[in-house]
This record gives C-alpha cells, structure tokens and sequence, in this order.
C-alpha cells in the first residue's frame, strides 16, 4: 500500500502533529508514504504541497490522504483519479455552494475527529457509510507533570493561538476576574510541565488536540463545552467543563485553585483515560482499517 499524505497548512498546529503521529505509526506497520506538507520540518516531508507535487506524486500512490480543506481540494482535482480519504477536525457546519458539494461528493471517505464532526458531515449530506471517527492520539510515553510545590503561585497555562475563536481573550478575561495571571503556551508540551492547570476555552472545536496533551501530562482542564470537547473531556470527572463566559471559567478556576485534591483525581483519571482510549496506537489501526476498506482489501487480521 502506497500512501499520498497532503497537509498545506502553514504552521504546526494539532492537526500537523497528529498527521505526523499518524505517519509514524503508519511506518511502523510497514506502509509505503509521501508527505506533502508546508509547515512540517523538511526532515519529516518529503516536498512542499502544491498542485505540482500533488499531480506528481498522486501517479504513484494508491490511495491520498488530505489532512485538511485545501489539501482535500489539491487531492479531488489533481490526484490523478486516485481514492481520496479526507480528514475532517474541525467543528463549523460544511459550506453548501456547488463548488463545496463537489469536492465533498468527491472523497471516498471521511474521518471525523469526533462524532459531533461526524454528525456535522452527515447534515451537510455526506452518507454516513463514508463516515468513520477516528480521534485524535498521543503517544503513551507522555511523562507525568511533577507534583507542584507549596510555596509557589498558582500556575494558569493557555493556549498561544491568535485565533480568535480559540477564546485567548477570554480565557485571559476569566484569569483576571479569578484574581490569576495567565501564562500563554509558545511551546505547550514543555509548557505543561510547570502548570496547574490548562484553559482551553473555543467557539468551535472539532475535538481538542492540545487538551489530549493536557491530560496525558497530568494536568487538570477547564474547557468549554463546545464541539466535540465533551466526548473528550468529561465533566467532574476528567476536568471541568464550562460555558463560553468569564465568570464561569474564572468560578472553575478559583475551585481549582482551593482544592489540590480535586485537582489530583481530575488530572489522573484523564491522564488514564488519555492513554488507554486515545493512543496513536489506536488511531493507526482505525485509520489502516478504513484505507483498506476504501481500496477493496481485506480487513487485517
């Protein structure tokens, strides 16, 4: 099996991480790849994507892989005819103009990050035997974070995105009125280290990478109920769910902040279920099935 990898974002975000996660494990099942990419180290991708390289290297590939809206464009219109199988993180409803209708028509099939995308692809029309979820991973070796110390202030960690739907304003907005000061990640798995706890606050969210990596390292989270976040996080159970306003997170906060114990059984169950129920593992194994279904072969044994 031969495999076409396309991502043109321009940054390294979740989802460029988890496409990486996924062709490593990919390798380690022995899968034949290429990577089209533009914000993935040189080291990682073999070219920059581009109708060019696409055209290119889509001749010799069985089956592409788009990891995202324009990299799904680049596959349906210059992948040579070959099966096209799109990931789909995001939350927002799909477009319903004619030029959206065809490219979605045009995928063999979808991976939802969560079943509320999967829901969203099925309203837009998308029939729901192309549509399998597949979540997003992390590696099992994520460390513990060291337990904080007593003498030190409480450590707020948020996410560095300028995206506005990410809800950093806001998130900024409920340190205030909890009387904390935020820390904004530039480098979120070192970042999470030294924290006691991560907001994620979002407008629309697929499912949540970078509140995976929170929980995995141990470190407790206040996210909104939004998307696809509360098949990821469950509230009072695995963290803290809120609504999209200040004074809810700043009250989560403050709780937080007045029970250590709280904070401990939070952060544990989600590093558990983190680990046992989102493993790259997992996610490798899901995505092969659906390559093979696509291409005709017969599922591994």
């Amino acid at each position: 099996m031969r495999v076409l990898h396309i991502d043109t974002g321009r940054e390294m975000r979740g989802g460029q991480y988890q496409m990486l996660l996924l062709v490593d494990g990919l390798r380690r099942e022995g899968v034949s790849q290429t990577v089209l990419a533009n914000a993935v180290p040189p080291a990682q991708a073999d070219r920059r994507a581009s109708w060019r390289s696409v055209r290119r290297c889509a001749r010799q590939a069985d089956i592409v892989h788009a990891h995202d809206a324009r990299a799904h464009t680049l596959a349906v219109v210059h992948g040579a005819g070959k099966p096209v199988v799109v990931s789909r993180r995001v939350a927002f409803p799909l477009k319903t103009g004619f030029p959206s209708r065809w490219k979605y028509g045009r995928a063999a099939h979808y991976l939802a990050v969560s079943r509320f995308v999967a829901a969203e692809l099925t309203a837009a029309g998308v029939p729901s035997d192309k549509i399998s979820v597949v979540r997003d991973a992390v590696k099992p070796a994520q460390p513990v974070r060291p337990a904080a110390g007593e003498n030190r202030s409480f450590r707020v960690l948020t996410h560095g995105l300028a995206d506005p739907k990410k809800g950093g304003a806001l998130a900024a907005a409920a340190c205030r009125e909890a009387g904390l000061v935020p820390t904004f990640a530039s480098n979120l798995p070192a970042d999470l280290r030294a924290a006691d706890v991560f907001v994620y606050l979002s407008e629309s969210e697929g499912l949540g990478s970078a509140i995976l990596l929170a929980m995995a390292a141990g470190v407790p989270v206040v996210a909104s109920a939004a998307g696809g976040i509360p098949e990821l996080v469950r509230h009072e159970r695995t963290g803290l769910l809120v609504e999209n306003d200040a004074g809810s997170a700043a009250a989560a906060l403050r709780r937080l902040q007045a029970d250590p114990a709280l904070r401990r059984r939070l952060a544990s169950a989600a590093r558990v279920r983190a680990l046992e129920e989102f493993s790259d593992t997992m996610m490798v194994r899901e995505t092969l099935a659906v390559y093979r279904r696509v291409l005709g072969l017969p599922p591994q044994p």
